[in-house]
């Protein structure tokens, strides 16, 4: 057991030196410009080369970092999460030199050059040939690897001064929503690791997007942070597929090349029941009154079978102009049920529910609710990458 230190960094004291290379921004070097963040780097590079496993702050969600190279240190990410050890982890780097480096020729395969330069750093993962510098522990034994360039500075400056790659799963128990803040994984890990750079809230909120481009044609293996709308775009990526939703691949089922693939995922202590629309264009009110009628109706559902249900927690979204409240509290009429109802940003904006569904998930299992109602949204842009998760933490879905 540790005594788990949580340390408290800001990100404005990061700063990056653009090289005069061929890749300025991935090459870029870090400056930090407070010794007292300059210090929370130096403790947490020292865990790092003892074999520890620490939590870290990324644009997407909070890592659980370990040198990812080292496999005894790899290790002790899947004990402290409690993972499954045939589900593979991503790679963190910090420039193309050290991405370089993990290829076995040392060459990146051309279909990804053009979506390094526009989206790296950010939250896209790619999948690459493996070298045998990276152990087996990693990969799950597959001859690929997925690697990612956080665009987090605390991330950044960290994995450069370390000198080596991170190896980084979400800092979560397994199968628990993912952290974005790191109170979120202190509550998980608390004394079974022994530090976490806090660099604040995550700016994404969901898991990087994994981008298989190394399949005919390329292929979207888990949505993320990154939007297919995006990706489409670049150059080599016009026939862009995703994963379920335009081919299935059983034996990459049971055997993914990357996380989020094949385990139950995202899912707080009380069961999740998503409410989502038939129709993207449904007016608002006919939604509404048919979201109130499959709450009463499931509570009754589920108070039938014997089970308590004495407080409900709802995630919605709000419109464009309505005031923002981020946590309601009320009474489901006639029944006296509790109700915690909280916001998780504004109809037709994404990028701001995904920033929201992981906290709001978290919050309604701290407020002890025993069920947990969602409104689904379009799939548009991050609208996937949210919609995926939903999907994996929801115990039923109903389409309305």
């Amino acid at each position: 057991m540790f005594k788990t230190e949580v340390y408290k960094v800001n990100i404005e004291n990061f700063k990056f030196k653009k090289s005069t290379g061929d890749f300025p921004e991935q090459d870029a070097t870090s400056e930090i410009s407070n010794e007292k963040d300059q210090e929370g780097i130096k403790k947490a590079v020292e865990y790092l080369k003892q074999g520890e496993a620490i939590g870290i702050p990324t644009e997407t969600v909070y890592g659980l970092a370990a040198n990812a190279l080292d496999s005894i240190a790899v290790q002790k990410i899947f004990k402290a999460k409690n993972r499954p050890s045939d589900n593979p982890l991503i790679v963190h780097v910090s420039s193309m030199n050290m991405l370089k480096k993990l290829l076995p020729d040392g060459t990146v395969p051309p279909i990804y050059l053009e979506v390094i330069r526009q989206y790296w750093p950010g939250p896209l993962t790619i999948i690459l040939p493996a070298s045998e510098l990276i152990p087996s522990l990693v990969t799950c034994g597959h001859p690929t690897v997925a690697v990612r360039f956080p665009s987090h500075p605390v991330a950044r400056s960290l994995i450069e001064a370390c000198g080596f790659p991170l190896a980084a799963p979400s800092a979560n128990s397994s199968g628990k929503p993912s952290p974005t803040l790191a109170s979120h994984v202190y509550h998980d890990l608390q004394g079974r690791i022994p530090f976490i750079l806090d660099g604040g809230s995550c700016g994404v909120g969901v898991e990087s997007t994994v981008l298989d481009g190394l399949r005919q044609p390329p292929a979207i293996l888990r949505p993320g942070g990154l939007t297919y709308e995006l990706l489409r775009q670049v150059k080599g990526m016009q026939d862009l597929q995703v994963y379920r939703k335009d081919f299935v691949d059983s034996e990459l089922e049971q055997a993914p090349t990357t996380p989020g693939m094949k385990y139950r995922h995202y899912s707080p202590e009380a069961r999740v029941i998503l409410i989502d629309r038939s129709d993207d264009k449904k007016e608002d009110n006919l939604f509404n009154d048919k979201f109130e009628r499959v709450l009463r109706d499931q509570v009754e559902i589920f108070q039938n079978t014997g089970a308590v249900v004495s407080k409900v927690g709802i995630l919605r979204t709000r419109k464009d102009g309505e005031k923002e409240v981020w946590e309601t509290n009320s009474t489901l009429s006639n029944n006296h049920i509790e109700c915690v109802s909280l916001q998780m940003g504004r109809s037709g904006h994404p990028e701001e529910v995904a920033r929201g569904i992981f906290k709001g998930l978290r919050h309604l299992d701290q407020c002890d609710v025993d069920l947990i109602f969602v409104e689904g949204i379009s799939e548009d842009r991050e609208g996937m990458a949210v919609m995926n998760r939903l999907r994996k933490a929801a115990s039923i879905t109903i389409e309305v």
